[in-house]
């Protein structure tokens, strides 16, 4: 079985990698199993440029980092990565930044990457590339002569070609993804949005699952990532801090029906609209007053970019205006809190949760809502509403299928979970949780490594094509 290198943004972690979940779990088992290098940047900055990775050897695998330098960090991920590639991908063409240095600052910390990688790699190797930070590192590394096997996966959503085609240089992103032998999709919606670009855009021809375009060809196919179902359902019931905090919430909510909602703090998750719902259903259903409690948890990410400090500030302003307008000195409707929760904890604030709440403007896949089912006691489970836009609503219709941006009908939808008898939600829960242990993260590792490794091996890409 040939070595699995695993190339991401962040590396690890691997000791702690089941706290970390699901995806940390496939990967790092995959990577034991078959001898393992995880290679990305460090999370650090240091003014010099560096040019070798760090090295650690721990459990079978190998950890490589390389640290960025300022002007790099702020190019490549402060930059090109998240202010022009993560809004444009997820529809907010508003929020993007079509920055030319952001774009050649991206190309070089790719070039970089592959560069210091490349001496560490063996001829027999499977390099598994992952998101949106790499459109570019497969090119490099084969501009370089690496024949290995080589697979890309998007775990953001692809974008209709239209949006694409806002940015600069989108000819050559898409280019630089044919230098990979397999692209992974969420769903295949995504499938559908990059045949449409390679055949109407770049005029490539499409036979099944396989493209061809610019003198290359490719597999493109849909991998719907899943979660560790059976371990987060442990964890839910069995797991002593899940446990104490189900009993804590359970005691504090005197009655209530909690819901939940667990996302970053990020314009694609559709918080505010989903405040303005809350506020919808405690206005047109005053029965639901002192009745419900909403909590939404909203861990800060990319506080240094204007775009999040600005939305912290409006929900902050939104929280404390249905606070004050519903609340009582006996009931806060709204709490809201900017702070990561170990999982074992949101384990528990699941399963206390009679509504999960998971209404994103747009999302590649979204595993809270999956982490969600997962962690419901079987007996009594609660609702799940999912966004349509959310790629887990292609894999979950059983959950309540909502439009998040009309605030009516996450209103109705909330006010309809509150009174679902309990034998529907037995229903929606035994199906959703059957097809969940399934398609789980195992499945979707497995699946895309054995189709990488049924794709033929290529030669070497001349400068030329």
């Amino acid at each position: 079985m040939s070595r699995l290198v695993v190339v991401s943004n962040r590396v690890g972690p691997v000791k702690d990698a089941a706290r970390a979940g699901g995806l940390a779990v496939a990967l790092v088992d995959a990577l034991r199993a078959r001898g393992g290098l995880w290679y990305g940047w460090s999370g650090k900055t240091d003014k010099r440029s560096a040019d070798h990775a760090s090295i650690e050897e721990t459990d079978n695998l190998t950890l490589a980092t390389v640290d960025l330098t300022p002007r790099e960090y702020k190019d490549y991920y402060n930059g090109f990565a998240n202010r022009c590639l993560w809004p444009l991908f997820h529809y907010r063409i508003d929020l993007t930044a079509f920055d030319r240095s952001y774009y050649e600052g991206y190309r070089r910390v790719n070039a970089k990457f592959a560069h210091v990688l490349y001496p560490l790699l063996r001829a027999d190797d499977t390099i598994w590339v992952h998101d949106y930070h790499f459109l570019a590192f497969g090119d490099e590394l084969r501009q370089m002569g690496a024949t290995q096997p080589m697979g890309f996966f998007l775990h953001i959503p692809f974008p209709a070609r239209e949006v694409l085609a806002a940015l600069p240089h989108h000819d050559a992103m898409v280019r630089g993804l044919f230098a990979y032998d397999v692209l992974g999709f969420q769903t295949e919606r995504d499938c559908e949005r990059f045949r449409d670009y390679v055949v109407r855009e770049a005029h490539g021809i499409a036979d099944g699952d396989t493209l061809h375009c610019f003198g290359r060809s490719v597999v493109i196919r849909a991998f719907p990532i899943g979660i560790d179902t059976e371990g987060f359902a442990r964890i839910a019931a069995e797991d002593k801090d899940a446990c104490r905090q189900y009993d804590k919430v359970t005691k504090a909510l005197a009655g209530r029906t909690q819901i939940v909602g667990v996302d970053r703090l990020d314009y694609t998750k559709g918080i505010a609209e989903r405040f303005h719902a809350y506020e919808r259903l405690l206005q047109e259903y005053p029965d639901a007053r002192r009745q419900v409690s909403y909590l939404q948890i909203a861990a800060t990410s990319r506080g240094d970019v204007l775009e999040y400090r600005q939305m912290r500030d409006e929900l902050d302003g939104l929280s404390g205006h249905i606070n004050g307008t519903y609340g009582d000195v006996d009931w806060t409707p709204l709490r809201y809190l900017n702070k990561p929760l170990p999982r074992r904890t949101l384990a528990g604030l699941y399963r206390a949760s009679k509504i999960g709440l998971v209404t994103p403007l747009r999302d590649g896949m979204n595993l809270v809502a999956k982490e969600y089912v997962a962690a419901q006691d079987p007996e009594d489970p609660g609702v799940l509403i999912l966004s349509r836009f959310a790629g887990a609503s292609y894999q979950m219709p059983e959950a309540t299928i909502v439009n998040p941006y009309d605030t009516k009908e996450v209103a109705d939808a909330l006010q309809i979970a509150r009174y679902m008898s309990l034998q529907e939600r037995r229903e929606r829960f035994e199906a959703l949780m059957k097809r969940l242990k399934v398609e789980d993260v195992a499945r979707w590792r497995d699946d895309f490594l054995s189709t990488l490794a049924a794709v033929p091996r290529r030669r070497p890409i001349s400068a030329a094509s």
